[in-house]
This record gives C-alpha cells, structure tokens and sequence, in this order.
C-alpha cells in the first residue's frame, strides 16, 4: 500500500513538473515573437536611431531634403515639356533615385529627434549660408514655362548648376559628419550626380 501510494506521488509530480515546463515554454515562444516583432518594426521605422550623429549630419539632412525635393520637381516636368529622349530617361531616373533619399533622410531626423524642415538661420560647416545650387522662384518659373529643344537645354544646365550645388554638400558630409548612414549616402550622392552631370553635359553638346 506504502508503495503505491509513493508511485503515485512520484506520478503526480512528473505530471505536473511536465505541465508546467510546456507552460513555460509557451510563454517564452509568445513572448519572443512578440519581441522580435516590435524590434524589426523600430528598426525599419528608424533605422538610425541608435546610431551616432552630430550636427553636420542633421544639417546634411535638413538641406539635401529640400535641395533633393526642388530636383524632383524639375525631373516632373520633363515627361511634358523635354523632347530630347536621353533626358527624359535621365529625369526619371533623377526622380526615382532621389524620392526615397528624401524619405530616409526624413526617418533619420525623426529618430534622431530632430526637425525634418530646415531652420531659417542654416549653416553648413565649409559653406556660406544658402543651399549650393538651388534654383531662384524665377529660374523655376522659367523652366516650367518652357517646351522642347528650350527646356532641354534649360534643364541641363539648370540641373547640372544644381548636381554640384548637392556634390559640395555631400562632399562637406563626408568630411564633417558623424553617421555612418549619412556618410554613406553622401558618397553615393557625389558620385551618382557626378555621373548624371556628365550626361548632362554631353546632351547639352548635341543640342
């Protein structure tokens, strides 16, 4: 009797030690997927945010942002008004390259807790005050309002003052920032618009 009073202890005690080792178990499955969930969702929603930055990283940003935005606009009115095939193909590539480059510039700011626009009073380190290359509200007016072998000719010359205008701010990045990701970018910037000015230059020498 003594005895298999014992077995049935020792039964019930394996039993529950079971028990409760697949509960555990489950709850540290829940708990993990949980987890890795929420870190891949923060780490593509900011993906520098854990990163090292200084102020020539966010001044890098804050400018190329706009300078990025102002490239865009010119590369719309390409499909419309160019007749010159090289550039249109050239102006869509400018604006598929350089939509996502102003996003991801944006996230970083975000993450970095920072101001996406760019402070009135900007400086960049190397640099006078004022965005390199931008375009005047008038040479805007200007391009917009012109048609074929004009705008092209327009275009090029206006978009390659503006590719050097972001080469000297990527140039001034790679010198003075902080981030690995924004160094990066900054020097696939100055060699993919160095390439595109290139380009640019040879259409405007059979137009």
């Amino acid at each position: 009797m003594k005895t298999t009073i014992l077995r049935r202890a020792a039964l019930a005690g394996v039993a529950l030690s079971a028990l409760l080792a697949t509960a555990a178990c489950g709850g540290d499955d829940t708990g993990g997927m949980t987890h890795g969930t929420g870190s891949s969702s923060a780490a593509g929603a900011s993906p520098s945010a854990g990163a090292t930055f200084n102020d020539a990283d966010v001044m890098f940003a804050q400018m190329m942002i706009p300078h990025h935005q102002q490239a865009v606009t010119m590369a719309d009115l390409a499909p419309t008004r160019a007749s010159d095939t090289e550039l249109k193909d050239l102006a869509a590539r400018i604006k598929a390259a350089q939509d996502p480059e102003i996003t991801t510039m944006k996230g970083w700011l975000t993450a970095w807790g920072k101001p996406t626009d760019l402070p009135s009073d900007h400086s960049m380190p190397g640099m006078t005050s004022g965005m390199p290359g931008m375009m005047s509200e008038q040479q805007m007016k200007n391009l917009a309002a012109a048609n074929g072998a004009a705008f092209d000719k327009m275009f090029a010359e206006l978009m390659i003052a503006h590719h050097n205008g972001a080469i000297d701010m990527a140039k001034a990045e790679q010198a003075d920032g902080s981030n690995p990701e924004a160094k990066a970018l900054a020097a696939r910037i100055a060699s993919d618009q160095a390439t595109e000015v290139q380009t640019l230059r040879k259409i405007l020498d059979r137009l």
